[in-house]
């Protein structure tokens, strides 16, 4: 069974190969013509693209001559309308200069007018120069007054402020014993409301001291107390705990600080408004060292500086 299919396939394999042995020659020959046919339409192909590039060339070149010839026309247009512009313009420029001349005269006859205005006005000037001169001096005096009674705080109550956070008050000259010793308390002024943050050392009547102040505005007499405070913590042998971290002096300015000052541009000093003076002994100087005397700036009227004005 198996043979009879062998041999039945091979017959037909054999069958195939003879049609294909046929088909072979006459495929071959169909082949042949189509590439002779192909071969002759390339070669006319390539004459006829040769002939057109011939042509683009001649096409080309008569382009060329037409654009330069077009050119040629434009800049003539051109240099016309230029001329004619030209001469319009000269026109306009000499109508212009009439006008012009017309408008000189009669501008040379309100300077003259003015002239008079301005002197007039330059003689009010002058005299309002000369005050605000008197008034700058004034100033200078005012402020060399402020640096004084400044130098006088650092140098005899050993106080200064460092803004932050908060406005840290520093006091120095607490303790006899040691007076170098710093006493600092912070506070914060925001929303209208003042907000003791640290103090050092700790003192037991802060909250009512703070209550006092935010009912009384009173910024100054709640410094002197905080002073007396810390002398009352020096005499029981209470000291300051140490210097604290460095306040960050973009946070806040002085202008909050003194919210609760007048907005009046002149005030007495704390040491001559209330005749309170900055020693021991409420004597009018302090003994600094021996054998000297270092007397307060009290005498003298300190006006607010611009630094410490409240924003109204």
């Amino acid at each position: 069974m198996q043979s009879s299919e062998e041999n039945s396939v091979l017959t037909r394999m054999a069958e195939m190969r003879l049609v294909c042995e046929r088909e072979i020659p006459i495929q071959q020959q169909r082949i042949d013509s189509l590439h002779t046919y192909y071969r002759n339409s390339f070669d006319s192909a390539k004459s006829d693209a040769q002939r057109t590039l011939q042509l683009q060339e001649e096409l080309e070149k008569l382009k060329e001559e037409y654009r330069e010839a077009e050119e040629a026309l434009v800049k003539a247009r051109a240099e016309k309308t230029r001329k004619a512009a030209k001469k319009m313009a000269i026109m306009e420029s000499i109508s212009a200069a009439q006008a012009r001349v017309k408008e000189l005269e009669g501008i040379v006859k309100d300077q003259g007018e003015r002239k008079e205005n301005y002197a007039a006005i330059i003689s009010q000037q002058s005299e309002a120069l000369a005050v605000a001169r008197e008034k700058c001096q004034q100033k200078i005096e005012h402020t060399e007054q402020i640096e004084e009674a400044i130098s006088w705080y650092n140098r005899v109550l050993g106080f200064r402020i460092e803004c932050g956070h908060g406005v840290r008050f520093i006091f120095t000259n607490i303790d006899l014993k040691n007076p170098n010793e710093e006493y600092s308390f912070t506070i914060r002024h925001e929303n209208e409301i003042y907000t003791l943050l640290t103090c050092d050392p700790q003192l037991n009547d802060t909250k009512e001291l703070v209550y006092e102040l935010n009912k009384s505005n009173g910024l100054f007499e709640f410094v002197r107390t905080m002073r007396v405070k810390f002398q009352e913590a020096a005499s029981h042998g209470i000291l300051p705990h140490g210097p604290s971290l460095d306040q960050d002096s973009s946070m806040i300015s002085l202008s909050a600080l003194v919210a609760s000052v007048s907005t009046d541009h002149r005030y007495e000093s704390p040491v001559k408004e209330k005749g309170l003076k900055f020693s021991e002994s409420n004597s009018s100087s302090r003994k600094v060292g021996r054998g000297q005397t270092i007397r307060s700036p009290g005498s003298a009227s300190l006006r607010r500086s611009s630094r410490l004005k409240g924003k109204s």
